[in-house]
């Protein structure tokens, strides 16, 4: 199956409420990962809240486009188990 961004929107509205592993490409060679929870998703973007013991700000949002090109990597903790 073609993977598209609207592809991609569906199966996140999908997991609302879920937790989720986040790997992001921030540089060269350089991975930020974040665990959160999937809160919400918008026509361009999804957010996610974040544990605020674990890191310094309480949300982050990134596009579908960022996971349609792999900037963005997203694990599904539920389904890990």
């Amino acid at each position: 199956m073609t993977t598209t961004v609207a592809t991609i929107k569906k199966e996140l509205e999908g997991h609302i409420g879920s937790e989720i592993m986040l790997v992001a490409q921030t540089g060269r060679k350089r991975q930020t990962e974040r665990k959160g929870i999937l809160t919400q998703t918008y026509p361009s973007v999804f957010v996610v809240d974040l544990d605020p013991n674990e890191n310094a700000f309480e949300r982050v949002s990134y596009s579908y486009s960022d996971v349609l090109t792999k900037t963005v990597e997203i694990e599904f903790l539920s389904e890990a188990i």
